[in-house]
């Protein structure tokens, strides 16, 4: 059975620890990203495509007519809200391209992997004259043991 290698590479130490300190800089440049719990994801009012040419109106005209909020109203907040928010967009694009990459990738190598293995227990399941194999194999072979299914109670017969 000839299995597709969709990924093939290696990283050294010293990459690891690249990568690691890499992604150690974005998080320390970016110190205020927030974990949002899925109730907070759900409640949040969402700005997206559609919404973000409502937000850009509103914010010019706000900046046009300063006079016309109330005092309570954080004008330069919003202004340095709408700012990051636009800074952070090509960023966000290159990371979620990179998150796609890295998830595509993880999953070609773990089925190059699982590939590889299922090959490799058929050789090892038929021997061919290895002999301490017997305790392995069995290991290896309760991945395919089916699970009985939990017997089901008859109902009582009904009484008149």
């Amino acid at each position: 059975m000839p299995t597709s290698n969709y990924v093939s590479g290696t990283l050294t130490a010293a990459q690891v620890t690249a990568i690691s300190g890499a992604l150690a800089t974005i998080r320390t440049n970016l110190p205020f990203l927030r974990n949002l719990d899925p109730e907070d994801r759900r409640g949040l009012p969402k700005m997206g495509p559609r919404t973000q040419p409502f937000v850009t109106q509103v914010f010019l005209a706000a900046k046009a007519n300063p006079t016309t909020l109330p005092a309570t109203f954080d004008l330069p907040g919003y202004e340095a809200d709408l700012a990051l928010w636009q800074a952070l967009g090509p960023i966000a694009t290159q990371m979620t391209q990179l998150a796609e990459l890295f998830d595509d990738t993880m999953l070609a190598l773990g089925s190059d992997l699982y590939s590889e293995s299922l090959d490799a227990y058929t050789y090892l399941k038929a021997g061919n004259g290895a002999s301490g194999l017997d305790e392995l194999r069995s290991a290896m072979g309760k991945r395919f043991m089916r699970r009985s299914a939990k017997p089901t109670e008859t109902p009582a017969p009904a009484t008149a």
